[in-house]
């Protein structure tokens, strides 16, 4: 703990003996709580460099703060013209404009040199151990493990929160919140501990961004750019952030969990989630019937879709086009099976139609057969089987 993070918690503790309410809450790491009063305890060595930079500049601007406003007090009540002090007649003084030139400069000196020398270990993503991509969608995180030990490890990870807790607008929650009330996920990105961890960011349909607090990261994830950040945790835990970037109606439902675990744990991840990877890739060539694909369908719909196209495929006006009705969907089945491969800008709606070619050919033929034969729509070309979409991807 640094002197600055000494000091900082010496005048809480202060306050708090003098009966000063006690706003901050327990310490939990990992994750906000209600009545937090600074930020969240760090994990990393930049992100404890940044917890003390904010200490320090805190400190200083109060300081600052106390010194001028007390010689302002003080000079306004003891020369107050009730007491019969009339005002100087001076122009100028060149002590004092020497003064009030260098003293601010060696302050901001003070407080730049440590802050750029967090600012360039920030940008350090030299030597990392494992690489992965980040990737913001409305309105969920896909993840790309791109080196080191997990790679071609690749997953969706979306908010896990039941919708019973969230409520419908206008409609209370008809369910208890948990203790992660959104800030949960389906399928948590896994780091080992002590391992630095190179992100790469980037985003398919609008600006997004990716932040830990007890990370010290926030990044911008943008279309069209890569941008990369790292961190290395040294204490093994579950921790939790959001999207800080307002991406749509659903950017409070777009959290971040990092789960650090240790190196034996991490191998036996890996081994796990490649043996699913590995069951989830389904034979191309193999014929499925509608029904079973019907089935699938709903489910990478209900878990991929959604949000955007609303559980009755209406869509949401002058945002998201209706698939109910759709000319697209109605019509022959390989302009919809390039449209979820590739994406297609949509004038008529503010936001465009991103590409999901993250999922298997047999989930886009599923979920394409699925909203073929789903609503009021009765498609000619009613089926899709995952070897036409296999086609459409190999050109």
């Amino acid at each position: 703990m640094t002197y600055a993070t000494r000091l900082g918690a010496w005048m809480f503790g202060l306050a708090a003996t003098a009966g000063i309410p006690a706003w901050a809450a327990p310490e939990i790491t990992g994750r906000p709580v209600e009545h937090q009063l600074n930020m969240q305890t760090p994990v990393t060595a930049v992100g404890a460099d940044i917890y003390d930079l904010h200490n320090w500049m805190m400190i200083v601007c109060m300081v600052i703060f106390v010194a001028v406003f007390g010689v302002m007090f003080y000079s306004v009540f003891k020369h107050r013209k009730s007491l019969g002090h009339k005002p100087a007649t001076f122009h100028e003084s060149t002590a004092v404009e020497i003064a009030w030139t260098i003293v601010p400069f060696l302050i901001v000196i003070g407080m730049a040199l440590p802050a750029t020398k967090t600012v360039v270990a920030l940008k350090d993503t030299s030597n990392a151990d494992i690489t992965i991509k980040a990737t913001g969608m409305q309105w969920k995180w896909g993840y790309d493990y791109l080196k080191g030990e997990g790679e071609g490890i690749s997953f969706l990870s979306n908010l896990s929160t039941p919708r019973a807790q969230i409520g419908l607008p206008g409609e209370p929650s008809t369910e208890a919140r948990g203790e992660n009330y959104l800030m949960e996920v389906d399928n948590e990105m896994v780091v080992p501990v002590g391992k630095k961890i190179r992100m790469v960011f980037t985003a398919n349909d609008v600006i997004h961004a990716w932040t830990i607090p007890a990370f010290g990261i926030k990044q911008d994830a943008i279309p069209g750019f890569v941008r990369d950040g790292w961190f290395k945790a040294d204490t093994i835990g579950t921790y939790r952030g959001n999207c800080v970037e307002l991406c749509g109606k659903d950017h409070a439902f777009m959290p971040i969990v990092v789960r650090v675990v240790s190196d034996e744990d991490y191998a036996a991840w890996v081994g796990t989630k490649k043996k699913e990877m590995a069951a989830l890739a389904d034979d191309p060539t193999k014929v499925w019937t509608i029904d079973e694909l019907k089935t699938k369908g709903e489910q990478v719909y209900t878990a991929n879709c959604v949000a955007c196209h609303q559980a009755n495929g209406k869509g949401v006006p002058n945002a998201f086009a209706p698939l109910d009705g759709s000319e697209l969907v109605n019509g022959p089945k390989h302009p919809q099976i390039d449209v979820l491969l590739n994406g297609q800008d949509t004038p008529r709606y503010a936001s465009a139609m991103p590409g999901w070619k993250q999922l298997s050919d047999t989930e886009i033929a599923a979920v394409i057969t699925y909203t073929r034969n789903t609503w009021s729509n009765k498609a000619a070309e009613n089926i899709v089987q995952p070897a036409e979409v296999l086609a459409a991807r190999s050109k």
